[in-house]
């Protein structure tokens, strides 16, 4: 699997946090030629001041905003001369039930989750179609099954989800893989940062992170699904039990679904 990695050109969003930085600091030690996003200038200096390779290269950006997508994107091409592998991995959660959320904050998070997606890999395929590449998302279990109080990142990843497997059959002539990565809860940033009714960052998660699976576990099983060119790839057991339960007992998996985000009819996780 190192091997595979090895002075390849791999661009990740979101490298600062979470997933992301898990995946730039194992890459690194694999001597893969890493290009990171991130919008905090000052986390990304710290990414940097954390790793001595000089295979690191950070770009400020923020995928929410398509002239950014295409910064990073030449930006990594001007540092590397190509791309081999894109992880869209940058992403935005919610935690707030429709009745009360702004509007706008689904538009937020579709402009992040499923627009910095899309536009990060459509400036990037040029490169990617002439290594015979990887494209790659971090989406999640949300993308197969719909969780209350986060109805817009749901959303967001039924989009991601829906839109690379299209993109996998136009690909296929092409030889260029299209993996699609659905984490059930890891342990990351994504729930602290996670949006309110009016779109501000919660600053606390209601999940106890540390019976969570790690997002350097996260990473290893991501990079080993990458290097055998798989397709899909659903982590942990709650996980793929979430998406067989929704399959086949869809209504039996509302009552649980609700039962394990509410309590006494109030939102807690």
């Amino acid at each position: 699997m190192q091997s595979y990695f090895s002075n390849k050109v791999v661009a990740i969003t979101g490298g600062s946090d979470g997933i992301g930085k898990a995946l730039v600091q194992q890459l690194l030690l694999w001597n893969a030629k890493v290009s990171t996003c991130g919008r905090s200038a000052d986390k990304l200096e710290a990414l940097s001041d954390s790793s001595d390779s000089k295979n690191l290269f950070t770009v400020q950006a923020d995928v929410s905003k398509a002239e950014d997508c295409k910064k990073f994107i030449r930006k990594t091409i001007e540092q590397f001369s190509t791309i081999d592998i894109l992880i869209n991995n940058a992403g935005v959660s919610m935690r707030a039930e429709l009745l009360d959320a702004d509007p706008e904050v689904f538009r937020q998070i579709m402009d992040i989750n499923y627009f910095g997606t899309v536009n990060c890999t459509k400036f990037a395929l040029e490169h990617i179609i002439k290594q015979k590449g990887d494209i790659v998302a971090i989406s999640s279990i949300a993308g197969f099954r719909g969780l209350p109080g986060r109805s817009g990142y749901s959303a967001s990843k039924f989009a991601v989800n829906g839109w690379l497997e299209a993109v996998r059959v136009e690909m296929m002539p092409l030889d260029v893989n299209v993996l699609c990565v659905c984490p059930g809860f890891t342990s990351s940033n994504i729930r602290k940062a996670a949006l309110n009714a009016t779109g501000e960052s919660h600053g606390e998660t209601p999940v106890d992170e540390n019976k969570l699976m790690t997002a350097e576990e996260c990473a290893h099983h991501t990079l080993k699904a990458i290097a055998a060119r798989k397709k899909m790839l659903v982590l942990t057991f709650t996980g793929k039990r979430a998406v067989f339960m929704n399959k086949f007992f869809p209504r039996w998996t509302d009552k649980l679904t609700r039962k394990f985000f509410y309590k006494n009819g109030k939102l807690v996780r």
